[in-house]
């Protein structure tokens, strides 16, 4: 079994940063593509960035230039680095990771961590 955990989400005021952690710990010898995904109240999870095993990374629109996304191979964990936060960045967040077994990719969520950006 592999578990993701979160770190460093908060208050923030509109124009600040936070960085989210999320280190991953269990049964794995390798870890595929690794992301962020956020969900805000009444609306679908959206992904926010993703970043494969070799550092490609993919981002949303809307957070393109503010965000990045960044990754420690060697302690299984993902960053996002978030600069010029908006009110509208309001969300939980959640880590996502894929776990390659010998037959099968299985894909794994965190708990969430709530970022709130004050206007």
């Amino acid at each position: 079994q592999v578990q993701l955990v979160e770190s460093g989400g908060g208050l923030v005021q509109a124009g600040g940063s936070l960085r989210l952690s999320c280190a991953a710990s269990g049964r794995m010898t390798s870890i595929n593509d690794m992301g962020w995904y956020r969900q805000a109240p009444g609306k679908q999870r959206e992904l926010v960035a993703r970043i494969s095993s070799g550092g490609s990374t993919k981002y949303a629109d809307s957070v393109k230039g503010r965000f990045s996304i960044s990754r420690d191979n060697a302690k299984n964990t993902v960053y996002l680095q978030m600069n010029s936060l908006k009110p509208e960045d309001t969300a939980v967040y959640y880590c996502n990771a894929f776990i390659p077994s010998a037959i099968y990719e299985y894909e794994y969520w965190g708990q969430g961590t709530q970022v709130t950006v004050s206007s």
